[in-house]
């Protein structure tokens, strides 16, 4: 029994291997890829589906699941990514001083917050680091789904608060956005010129944490962002 606990493990991983690797993959290329007969592959990838660990789009691909990214996320802003966003947050606040939040997708179309350089205002975001907030209705969400403008950043008024706009913008690993930078502003302080400047800051920002991930220098290349 243990033994076989262990090959369907070994399968199952193989099976998440081969699907990342490629980017994507249709059943039948991740099943080649890992040697094993189309059923029982499909059996471990409705499993990896069910848990999240896979995606399976409308054409019958599959690709990383939030809850993959979500896990790869968290273990590499550990080593990582909190450190390399740290100074440019640092500078957008001392440019702006409100507060930036550093985000990446949670479980259940959730975006989590894990870093924050707090503002400098007397009145400002509070700090929501641990906290989730929807991915449907947040710039930040809109961000980590790729659902970017031609502006390159999002801004989004009152949504998940009430008073609050969220501007943010996507920080990529090659062509794919791993977090979002983001700036919470009570809405009285900010006006549309404001929320114009706040955003390309956060988009400079990004783009210099996405080359230091190896992105290069067409990272976050004009898509538009908005909390």
């Amino acid at each position: 029994m243990a033994e076989a606990s262990t090959r369907t493990v070994e399968r199952a991983l193989g099976l998440v291997a081969a699907v990342c690797e490629r980017g994507n993959a249709s059943l039948a290329e991740a099943a080649r890829d890992v040697g094993l007969p189309a059923s029982t592959a499909l059996r471990l990838m409705r499993t990896l589906e069910n848990a999240s660990f896979l995606r399976r789009d409308e054409d019958g691909t599959y690709r990383a699941g939030s809850r993959l990214i979500q896990l790869g996320a968290r273990a590499f802003s550990k080593e990582m990514l909190v450190s390399l966003c740290r100074r440019p947050m640092e500078d957008v606040v001392e440019l702006t001083g409100e507060s930036v939040y550093l985000s990446i997708e949670g479980h259940h179309e959730t975006a989590l917050y894990i870093a924050i350089v707090e503002g400098t205002h007397s009145v400002r975001h509070t700090n929501w680091v641990g906290r989730t907030i929807p991915l449907e209705t947040s710039a930040a969400g809109r961000v980590l789904r790729d659902a970017v403008p031609e502006a390159g950043y999002v801004v989004v008024e009152s949504t998940v608060e009430s008073d609050v706009t969220a501007i943010s913008a996507p920080i990529r690993a090659g062509e794919r956005v791993v977090a979002a930078l983001s700036i919470l502003v009570p809405t009285y302080r900010v006006d549309d010129v404001k929320a114009a400047r706040f955003g390309q800051l956060l988009l400079e920002a990004a783009r210099e944490v996405s080359h230091g991930l190896g992105e290069g220098s067409g990272a976050g290349d004009d898509k538009e962002s908005s909390r």
